[in-house]
């Protein structure tokens, strides 16, 4: 397997975005996403630049370097604190032997699940607010929660500590979904399409949308609470 520098910024004659990388690498890795080269990101397997305007760009390096960090994932069934060793060590110059084969493990840790019981004590909420949280559409009744379903739980237990009940930030939900509707209409032109290009490009705008929302409804929400408090 070729050595690859993983931090070298040689001249290249371009960089890629997180839509081209996909485009380059979707037909090596089909399950390969915008979320997972984050994901790739954050574990350190690779640093892209930065743009002013906050946009991810890849080099020719990245992109080798992503290629053979998702070739030893898929056919050695390395753990991601593997990869990033062996390629620490092909960028020190070291040229190390391809590390051995382990039994297979997913590239992104499953989520954590957890059952009503789990959900309240995890969140410190009572049963009747996580009742009212559910009956008021707050939040999503399954047999089984998310980390994220803990999160909003632990925010409502503090809420509610002040009196606000879930009944009270139903509305919340309901801008969040028009939030969403607002992104789908945004971003349609990209969504339609097919090409590995166009679905990686929706997938980095949308968060990018969604902090200028969030900017806009902070703006709103601290000039009313001035004129709460003037």
């Amino acid at each position: 397997m070729p050595a690859v520098s993983a931090r070298g910024r040689a001249a290249s004659p371009g960089l890629l975005s997180i839509g081209q990388v996909l485009a380059r690498l979707s037909p090596e890795f089909p399950t390969l996403t915008s979320s997972k080269l984050r994901f790739l990101e954050v574990q350190g397997i690779v640093t892209p630049t930065r743009t002013e305007s906050g946009y991810r760009k890849f080099s020719q390096n990245d992109l080798e370097r992503l290629r053979l960090a998702l070739t030893l994932q898929r056919d050695h069934y390395l753990p991601l604190v593997v990869i990033r060793e062996y390629l620490e060590d092909v960028d020190a110059g070291r040229n190390p032997a391809t590390p051995a084969a382990v039994p297979p493990t997913s590239i992104v840790p499953a989520p954590r699940r957890y059952r009503r019981e789990e959900l309240l004590a995890a969140s410190g909420a009572a049963p009747q607010l996580l009742n009212d949280a559910i009956s008021t559409g707050v939040l999503v009744p399954a047999d089984a929660y998310t980390d994220q379903s803990v999160a909003l739980l632990r925010a409502l237990v503090a809420l509610d500590r002040h009196g606000i009940e879930p009944r009270h930030v139903r509305a919340l939900r309901q801008n969040a979904e028009r939030d969403v509707a607002l992104i789908d209409q945004a971003l349609a032109p990209l969504l339609r399409r097919t090409d590995a290009a166009s679905r990686g490009r929706a997938g980095e705008l949308a968060p990018e949308l969604l902090n200028r929302l969030d900017d806009v409804r902070a703006i709103f929400v601290k000039a009313a609470l001035d004129r709460l408090l003037s």
